[in-house]
């Protein structure tokens, strides 16, 4: 049930982030082209490449990017019990949690604040350019906790990741 909900909502995740990375490589060749055809540099172009890989990294990392594609460097945890690696897991994904709530209110001030600036060509507000961060960290946050969730309430769940998930050496 829960899956066939998620399943539209991460198609519709990849096909923005598929808009983004095409907005970036339109910008891109209409700015060669100006530049080097035309002799006319503008710098609209780079303005829209730089906003929409920001969205494109931050949307793609919040709702693209699934756990197990998710690069993790687990040397020690490689090494240890099924047990420790679940604590392990709780406390990392604990300090996630504790440590980008506690940036939360601070980075809406920021990108509150941010509306009174705009961007030098397009005149975008800087406010609307950087709220994705803050959709981003609540992702990250939602994400800690479930996984969190799945540690805590499933003992064969020992570092977040669904039992049939690839594990990377």
């Amino acid at each position: 049930m829960l899956r066939r909900l998620l399943t539209p909502l991460h198609r519709f995740a990849e096909a923005v982030a598929a808009a983004l990375l095409a907005v970036i490589f339109v910008a891109f060749i209409v700015q060669i082209t100006l530049r080097y055809l035309f002799n006319w540099p503008v710098g609209w172009t780079s303005e829209v490449s730089l906003a929409a890989w920001l969205w494109l990294v931050l949307w793609g990392a919040a709702f693209v990017l699934k756990d197990e594609e998710e690069i993790r460097i687990d040397i020690v945890a490689a090494h240890a019990g099924p047990r420790t690696r679940r604590v392990m897991g709780a406390i990392g994904a604990l300090s996630v949690i504790v440590l980008f709530g506690m940036s939360l209110p601070a980075a809406y001030a920021y990108v509150s604040f941010m509306k009174v600036e705009k961007s030098s060509y397009m005149g975008i507000r800087m406010d609307v350019l950087y709220a994705i961060y803050l959709v981003f960290t609540v992702a990250v946050i939602a994400r800690s906790l479930r996984q969190l969730a799945q540690l805590l309430r499933r003992p064969g769940a020992e570092d977040g990741r669904s039992p049939a998930s690839p594990s990377v050496p």
